[in-house]
């Protein structure tokens, strides 16, 4: 069966970047990991990491992807980088098929993508000097014609970047164990950028750091944007670090894409009911506010064996106030178009609201007080 547009929402960008040609494209990417058991090491299953997701990446665009720990964010970056194998599914980086290079083709494209990791202590080899550290990449990528195999010409990059990234060139002979946690994080960004990528995978990059570091270095990523024209796709859990730093957003669960939308769409009218439950995480600032939080109730399911029909349903608030249709958990709700480039897969987007939330909301409260009370 042919796949429709509003199915597929590959085939279409935020009406913000409509002229915009995608960087990166990916479609119905998938990635399976096989669980082994028994004396003889046979299959007996199989994690459903990242299970069809597709979406575009537009030149210059922030896109975000949020969730829960484990909902398959980090190896959907990692595929995308080929650092995971995929199961199947294709990606494609400026119109170049990423799954099917080979060698010295793939040695290039790596060139144009690169990734920052979580853990700015776990990332740094602590046996190495900073100049090593980045460096490294630049001796692995060397030729006659970038002049990477000469000492002198690494170290002269490796300090260009240290400048970049607000350090000072003569930190370049130091070890990580003499930087603190945002000094650290800092050379792993100038590492990220010393080949010259176009395309960065910011795997939670701040997600480590105290609160008030965070900020600086969201803003650091912002201006490195636009001073070397690059496209991030930025993996975190922290919604409000999202919401002040992308373009557009990702929601997943249980691998898959439940919602996609322009940032400011996503956090005024959201269409799917676990975004309506990330969004009353968010905590208020202000202490005189009282505000309304759905409580998802149970575990996340089993990656190894995800809920039949829509993976959410277990948990729905949603589905329980509409009286529980079969259909939540009979038959998987597409990633369909909602109008103005915003997507959600559930079968009853039309009728989450925000008085929908709070009335649960609020029934969840009762319940909660009556509960303690008898």
């Amino acid at each position: 069966m042919a796949t429709t547009a509003a199915q597929d929402p590959s085939a279409q960008v935020a009406p913000a970047a409509a002229a915009a040609q995608p960087l990166l494209e990916v479609r119905d990417l998938k990635t399976h990991f096989p669980i082994y058991g028994g004396i003889l090491r046979r299959r007996v299953g199989t994690v459903f990491a990242v299970d069809g997701v597709s979406l575009t990446v537009n030149r210059g665009e922030k896109f975000g992807l949020v969730g829960e720990s484990g909902c398959g964010k980090t190896t959907f970056g990692r595929t995308i980088l080929r650092l995971e194998k995929a199961t199947s599914g294709s990606v494609f980086m400026d119109g170049q098929d990423v799954m099917a290079l080979k060698r010295d083709d793939l040695k290039r494209m790596r060139r144009r993508m690169q990734l920052i990791f979580q853990d700015p202590y776990g990332s740094l080899n602590p046996r190495m000097p900073v100049s090593d550290i980045i460096g490294e990449g630049l001796l692995a990528q060397a030729d006659y014609e970038n002049g990477w195999l000469g000492r002198a010409n690494r170290d002269k990059t490796v300090g260009d970047y240290l400048e970049a990234v607000g350090l000072r060139r003569d930190y370049s002979r130091r070890y990580a164990h003499e930087f603190s946690g945002g000094q650290r994080q800092r050379i792993g960004i100038a590492r990220a950028l010393a080949l010259g990528p176009e395309f960065i995978v910011c795997d939670e990059p701040v997600s480590a750091l105290d609160v008030s570091i965070q900020s600086q270095i969201l803003n650091l990523l912002s201006d490195l944007r636009t001073e070397f024209n690059l496209t991030y796709l930025f993996i975190a859990h922290n919604l409000s670090v999202v919401q002040y730093f992308c373009d557009r957003i990702g929601v997943m669960y249980l691998g898959k894409l439940v919602e996609m939308a322009e940032t400011d769409s996503l956090y005024d009218h959201p269409r799917h009911p676990y975004t309506v439950a990330l969004l009353s995480a968010i905590p208020v600032p202000d202490p005189r506010v009282r505000k309304k939080r759905l409580v998802l109730r149970g575990d996340v399911p089993s990656p190894a064996n995800p809920p039949s029909g829509c993976r959410f349903h277990t948990r729905c608030w949603l589905r329980e106030r509409l009286g529980n249709p079969e259909q939540c958990s009979t038959v998987e709700p597409p990633l369909a178009d909602m109008g103005g480039g915003q997507f959600s897969a559930c079968h009853f987007a039309d009728k989450v609201s925000v008085e929908a939330a709070d009335e649960a909301a609020t029934r969840q409260s009762s319940t909660r007080t009556v509960g303690a009370t008898a």
